[in-house]
């Protein structure tokens, strides 16, 4: 296959995830695929830690420090520079297949909102850069 061809296949396969998102209402499609909280929304890190409490302590550790079952979310692998707010929702809504540690993929999170996740990363952001990590 040529330069040309490859491209036109690239653009085609492009062009195919982008106009479904143009037909107006979602007939069943996720409405909102991130994971996102609303626009204008401002997460609370107080409100986080007790969400962080509840919902990743088990598998990330105390102040995210990490656990037997989750990496820490204080390295710096997980800085917002390599892992920005949007891949956390991500993780949260879909999933995460393990590939910067050993301890298996992290399963979706059904059930979590947007918005929890939301105060969760405004927590973990708050000791993160309270730990040198930006």
């Amino acid at each position: 296959m040529n330069f040309a061809t490859i491209t036109k296949i690239l653009f085609v396969g492009f062009l195919s995830l982008l106009l479904p998102a143009c037909d107006g209402p979602s007939h069943g499609r996720d409405a909102n695929p991130f994971h996102l909280p609303p626009e204008g929304f401002v997460g609370n890190k107080a409100t986080g830690k007790a969400l962080y409490s509840q919902n990743c302590l088990v598998c990330h550790g105390v102040g995210a420090q990490g656990s037997n079952q989750g990496p820490p979310l204080l390295d710096n692998i997980y800085n917002p520079r390599h892992h920005a707010d949007l891949a956390f929702h991500l993780a949260v809504k879909n999933g995460v297949r393990a590939h910067h540690w050993k301890f298996g993929d992290m399963q979706p999170m059904p059930g979590i909102s947007p918005e929890t996740v939301g105060h969760i990363v405004a927590y973990v952001r708050d000791i993160q850069r309270k730990a040198g990590i930006e």
